[in-house]
Parts: C-alpha cells; structure tokens; sequence
C-alpha cells in the first residue's frame, strides 16, 4: 500500500492475533524479552531482523541519546460498592483543584453527580461534577486521595490482562527508572531495560535522558471512527526538565540520534520540538495525534512494544517506520510467536 497518509482509515489498522499472544505475565527475567528490528533503509517493507532485547547495546552507537519515561504508575484503581451494595470502581487521573481529582467511574452512571462509592476502611468518594470525555470531579471522605490509594488501591493493570494484580505486579509493571508517581498504564518499552543494560550502555558512551509524560487511560482506547483524523486524542501532560532539553538539542546539534524509548516519549519530544528542532523544556499538555504522512522533527529512532490493533499507538508506530513495515513487522511478530502487549515483546525501528 505504500504510505498514503491521510488516505489510511482505520480499519487499515487492523490486525490478526491469537488470543494467546497476549501477554498475562511479564517475562521470568526483566530484559529477557525478543527484539524485532526494523530497518527502514531496507525497501518499502524494511529489512527484519528476530533478536533479543539485549542487542540494544551493539545497536545504539556511542554518542547518540536515548530518552526515558521515568512516570510511576498510582495505585490508581479504587473497587467499592455504591449504597444499592452493587459493586463499582474508580480509576483516578490526576488531581484538580481544592483537595478534588478528576476520575472515571466503572459503570459510568456509579459517579453521577451527588452519588458515593464507599471503598472500606472508612474511606468514600464523591461525584462532584460531570467533566467531558465521560470524567468525573470527585472528592474523598475518610482520607485523602494519597492515603485512599496507598491503603486500599490497586495497580491497574491494563485491560486485556485478564486477571488481579500480584506483589509481583508492582514490581514489573514499573520501569527500573520510575520516579515521580502520576500514570494509570506503565510506559511499556522501558519495562525492558535493567540497571545492567543502562549502565553498559553508558559505559559505551550512550547518553541517557529521562523526560515525565503521565500516561492515561486514552493509551488502550481504540479509535471507534473509520476516518482516523476523526478520533478525539486523548490529552496527556509531560514535563521535560531544562538539563534534559539541552541534552537532546545537544545531540541534535552534533547530528547525533535521538532514541525514543516508547510512543511517550515521542509525544513529548515532538509536542515540545521547536521549529529550529531543538526542545523546549517545562511542563505542557499534549493531544498529538501522530499518524502516517507525519514528519518528525525530533526523534530519530524508535524502541517499542506491539500495540493493540486499531490504536493511535500503532498508528504512531506505523508513521514512523512506515506503514508497510510496520505491518510486515507485526505479521511476522504473530508467526515468529512474540508475545505482545504491555508484558509482550519489543521491537525497535532504526
């Protein structure tokens, strides 16, 4: 098909999958996960290479830079009963103003206005206000937000994990380099990478930076409408400190490439890019929607996990590396039998 950009719709998008093809736990050992190369110099499909993710350190060579999410996943996932005893629960984004958060609800009519879920331990919350995209304004009894997650909240796991999260859980759905808590979904590509993997890729005189991009529950929602401009993206705030952004520009300036660990970091760094190319730092929000016929200012090589399809997250990957790679990629994923998703396999786009 070649890249025809604004002409792809959305069911372009769609893929086949063994149901058993998604992960449900993470790999035994954290790095220990396939990497499948894209070589985009390599014709229209790419060149494709089946490898592990430790490759990495013969891949990026000295000099060039690599950008982290360093986001921590809450506790966000909040499981309660409504008055009825009917059960319900509560997903929290992200604070608002005056003490309240902004949430969803599960089921959507559980935080109408007025209506409290109590969640145990003496701890209830409030619907305050409906907010647009289906969220909600609420406010705890019992305990503040930060106390409420910290003594009854779940890790919430993405959706297609069809299971209750583990001791384990809270251990691998978090990157090694996780700091400032403030997503509902892990940035996925950085679950592979250890203490040992980024130090040797220093000693090699990789460069690493690290950037916040809070990432939301948009990050699993499928795009619903055929014409892919259509689709409401969903916002997600970053924040790129002032040593980070002069790194990048650095390694731009001496034409050194800029690794993007994951769709995240993308959105940020191409959000953030100045029309000279080189990064602004602070804090923003950002509803970049990235599909094929996008140029990129920024980033110049991509690292990635196999995304759910019909996504703007394989639609990202597929402006990238171009669309018939990527597809080519993810045929062969499925008959090379990696394993996807957010616990899944990676691939990497150079």
């Amino acid at each position: 098909m070649g890249d025809p950009g604004a002409s792809l719709r959305t069911s372009d998008f769609d893929y086949e999958l063994p149901p058993e093809l998604i992960a449900q736990t993470p790999s035994a050992v954290r790095g220990e996960s396939r990497l499948l190369v894209v070589r985009r110099e390599e014709g229209t499909t790419g060149g494709l290479e089946d490898g592990q993710f430790s490759d990495l350190i013969e891949l990026i060579p000295p000099g060039d830079i690599l950008v982290l999410n360093s986001t921590k996943v809450r506790h966000a996932r909040l499981l309660g009963r409504r008055p009825s005893g009917a059960p319900a629960e509560v997903l929290l984004l992200h604070p608002a103003t005056d003490h309240t958060w902004v949430a969803m609800g599960k089921p959507g009519n559980a935080l109408k206005p007025g209506k409290r879920i109590d969640l145990g331990q003496g701890i209830s919350v409030e619907a305050l206000e409906e907010l647009p995209e289906g969220y909600r304004r609420v406010r705890f009894h019992g305990a503040s937000a930060e106390e409420a997650m910290e003594r009854v909240g779940r890790l919430p796991l993405p959706p297609y994990i069809d299971r209750d999260p583990t001791p384990e859980d809270d251990r691998r759905y978090q990157t090694v380099f996780a700091e400032r808590e403030g997503s509902v979904a892990a940035p996925t590509a950085g679950l592979h990478f250890t203490p040992e993997l980024l130090g040797a890729l220093e000693s090699r005189g990789v460069r690493i930076a690290a950037l916040d991009l809070e990432v939301g529950p948009g990050t699993f929602r499928p795009v619903e409408v055929e014409d892919v401009a259509a689709h409401p993206m969903h916002p997600e705030r970053y924040e790129i400190s002032a040593g980070a952004a002069a790194d990048i520009s650095d390694a731009r300036s001496r034409g050194a490439a800029v690794w993007a660990v994951g769709t995240t970091v993308v959105r940020a760094l191409e959000s953030a890019a100045r029309d000279d190319r080189t990064i602004g730092a602070g804090a923003g929000e950002t509803r970049l929607m990235i599909t094929p016929g996008y140029r990129f200012r920024v980033v110049d090589r991509l690292i990635t996990n196999f995304h759910l399809p019909r996504s703007t997250l394989l639609m990202l990957v597929a402006a990238f590396a171009g669309f018939d790679a990527t597809m080519a990629a993810y045929r062969l994923a499925v008959t090379l039998r990696y394993r996807f998703y957010s616990y899944g396999d990676a691939m990497v786009v150079v």
